[in-house]
C-alpha cells in the first residue's frame, strides 16, 4: 500500500472542495511527514468547440487560470494551518479522452498517493448518470489506498 503521508486532494471550485482542504489541514499540520498535491481536473472542450472557432490553447489556458484562483484559495487553508509551502505541490489536468474519476485515479497511480481527498458534491442520480460521480467512482475502485470523502 502507498504511503497514506502522501496525500492527493481532487479540488474544484466547489464549497466541498474547500471543506476537504481544510479536513486535511486539521490532519496533517500534526504531520510533519505529510507532502499534500492539489490536483485540478477539467474536462476536454465540448464537441463543437473547434467547429466553432475555438482553439485549443486558449481553452487550456482559461482552464488553468482557474485552476490557479482554485489553488490560492487552498493554499491560503493549509498555510494558515501551518502546513509549509514546500510540503505543498499543485497540478493540473484535462481529463482526455476519459472522465475526471479516471483522470484522479491515474494521477494517484503515477504518484502513488496513499490517501486521495474529494469532497461530495451531492449530484443528482441524472447528473451521476451522465457525467459520474467522483466520490463513488473513488469509494468503489479504492486498491491499495485509502479515500476520503469529505460532505
Amino acid at each position: 500500500m502507498a504511503d497514506w503521508h502522501n496525500i492527493l486532494i481532487a479540488v474544484d471550485e466547489m464549497d466541498s472542495s474547500l471543506r476537504a482542504v481544510r479536513y486535511v489541514a486539521q490532519i496533517a499540520r500534526d504531520v510533519k511527514a505529510a507532502t499534500i498535491c492539489l490536483l485540478h481536473v477539467y474536462p476536454e472542450p465540448p464537441p463543437d468547440y473547434h467547429t466553432k472557432g475555438g482553439i485549443l490553447e486558449e481553452y487550456q489556458a482559461q482552464r488553468i487560470v482557474r485552476a490557479e484562483r482554485i489553488f490560492a484559495r487552498c493554499l491560503e487553508i493549509l498555510i494558515a494551518a501551518d502546513i509549509t509551502r514546500e510540503a505543498v505541490y499543485c497540478t493540473t489536468h484535462m481529463a482526455e479522452g476519459k472522465t475526471i474519476s479516471d483522470t484522479v485515479l491515474e494521477a494517484q497511480r503515477k504518484g502513488q498517493f496513499g490517501t486521495v481527498v474529494t469532497g461530495k458534491r451531492g449530484v443528482s442520480k441524472a447528473e451521476e448518470f451522465l457525467f459520474g460521480s467522483i466520490s463513488n467512482a473513488l469509494a468503489r475502485r479504492c486498491n491499495d489506498f485509502t479515500t476520503w470523502i469529505v460532505g
